[in-house]
């Protein structure tokens, strides 16, 4: 089986960000300044905002290109952003 969807957009934002992709708990991309948790399936998207509560940081879920509207919309007055599989802030974090 070859490397999943949520690893390569992990990996691929992590290492534009310098950082570590944390695969085993927490959340997965993590910098001085930002949480960023990714998700592929929509069906998620309530999971993994829960899994950036309680930090002081700036939250983003970062997920592929066709699910970007849907976060953004699932994030509505939540302040968490949203990032593309690239990387590329869509919506800011509060």
């Amino acid at each position: 089986m070859g490397i999943t969807k949520h690893d390569r957009i992990a990996k691929e934002i992590a290492e534009k960000k310098g950082v570590e992709y944390h695969s085993d708990k927490g959340v997965d991309i993590r910098t001085s300044s930002q949480v960023i948790e990714v998700e592929v399936d929509a069906n998620k998207l309530k999971e993994s905002v829960s899994q950036l509560q309680g930090t002081n940081k700036a939250r983003y879920l970062a997920v592929p290109n066709e699910l970007v509207k849907e976060a953004i919309d699932y994030t509505t007055d939540t302040g968490v952003g949203v990032m593309n599989e690239h990387g590329k802030i869509k919506k800011r974090a509060r």
